[in-house]
């Protein structure tokens, strides 16, 4: 969550295209903490609930990840956003809001782990936090040892109400308070892209923002998108770049807007974490069994989850809202993905040389479809919805 200005597109499809030519600046070395090997998934309440969250609100969902298949998808983090705190003690100490959880963090952070899950909580690099209540600024060291205390295995740090601090500075400090704090915490740097993060934050924490807020439309998605992919050099096994959390399910976009977000993340190797109700996935209706089948697509989250930990990048736009992007995965197949921005259903062809396959014959299974087939033709054409998407994975055949 985020109280950004927002920032404007660029001629991001021209300037992949550049970039993957040309070749980038290395970035800097990835932090060592051993965690986030493979791009963070989760849950995060701020999309839906924003600040209605409660104890009550965190352990239902907790339940329902397990429930539905989420936690065995590989769904892990359970992370509260802002306005779980309300004050600090006399001695400096973060408090938490007793009336929404009253039994305080630790014990809730006990259910979720008791659960198979692991437990999140949100901070701000400033001040106060975006909704106003007491941000870390100042308090790093303290903030850090009590988030271990309580069982904290996941923080974002925002970046509000931060006038007159450095960014690298302050998130430097943070991360290095939580370094010393005795557990291992996953480390989410939220500054909205505005300070360059890919060119320090993989030194400093393991995900970072590259854009600002999502909102539930397509022209959020398409925009953030087009950000985020600047930056595919930058990501790797414990440092990724972040578009923001997901919006499957919260009713904004249609069912082909959605597969193709979930798609695009798992392309880029973003974070991929739920903001949707996930109680309502229980639900025997269709829009329920269609947020299912898209969160637990286990076909595409493999493309997400691969160790290889290469962010995928556009190499074919011609014309520019007929996009095919590839991602090499660590068995030596190749994610493609055939994305239609436009707004009519539109072919879009490719030639397996173009995604790195070079072979005869290349065995394809489509990734939403749950199909394969084995095709030798060298060239491959699929009529693709309205923002929608074609998700393929292509290996040279053997037979």
């Amino acid at each position: 969550m985020t109280r950004s200005l927002s920032r404007a597109a660029v001629p991001a499809a021209l300037l992949m295209l550049i970039v993957a030519v040309l070749g980038a600046r290395p970035a800097a070395p990835p932090v060592d903490n051993g965690l986030a090997r493979t791009p963070p998934m989760g849950w995060n309440s701020w999309n839906k609930f924003g600040c209605n969250v409660s104890e009550q609100l965190i352990r239902e969902t907790a339940d329902a990840m397990v429930a539905t298949g989420m936690r065995d998808a590989g769904y892990q983090y359970v992370t509260i956003d802002d306005c779980w705190q309300v004050a600090r003690a006399v001695d400096g100490t973060i408090i938490a809001d007793s009336t929404r959880f009253p039994r305080g963090m630790k014990a809730l952070a006990d259910y979720v782990h008791a659960k198979g899950l692991k437990f999140g909580l949100y901070t701000d690099a400033g001040r106060k936090t975006c909704e106003g209540r007491p941000g870390s600024y100042g308090y790093e060291a303290l903030d850090a040892r009590t988030y271990a205390a309580w069982g904290v295995d996941y923080v974002k740090i925002d970046w509000c109400n931060s006038e007159g601090l450095d960014a690298k500075t302050q998130y430097t400090i943070f991360g290095e308070a939580l370094a010393k704090s005795g557990r291992k915490i996953v480390f989410s740097i939220c500054e909205w892209g505005s300070n360059q993060p890919w060119e320090w934050a993989p030194a400093v924490g393991n995900l970072w923002r590259t854009t600002g807020d999502i909102q539930d439309r397509w022209s959020s998605v398409v925009t953030l998108v087009d950000l985020n992919a600047q930056y595919w050099h930058v990501a790797r096994p414990g440092a990724w770049n972040d578009p923001d959390m997901l919006e499957v399910g919260n009713g904004g976009m249609t069912r082909n807007e959605y597969r193709a977000h979930f798609s695009l993340w798992a392309m880029m190797a973003a974070p991929l974490i739920a903001g949707n109700d996930v109680r309502q996935m229980l639900d025997s209706t269709r829009a329920a069994t269609d947020i299912r089948e898209i969160l637990l697509n286990r076909d595409v989250i493999a493309v997400d989850q691969d160790s290889l930990g290469v962010q995928g990048k556009l190499v074919q736009a011609s014309p520019s809202e007929l996009q095919v992007w590839v991602k090499p995965l660590a068995d030596g197949s190749r994610a493609v993905l055939l994305f239609n921005r436009a707004s009519v259903p539109s072919p879009i062809t490719t030639r397996w040389r173009t995604v790195g396959v070079r072979a005869e014959k290349v065995r394809v299974r489509d990734l939403w479809q749950h199909t394969e087939q084995v095709i030798a033709d060298p060239t491959y054409t699929a009529l693709v919805p309205s923002h929608g998407v074609v998700m393929l994975r292509v290996w040279p055949a053997t037979d």
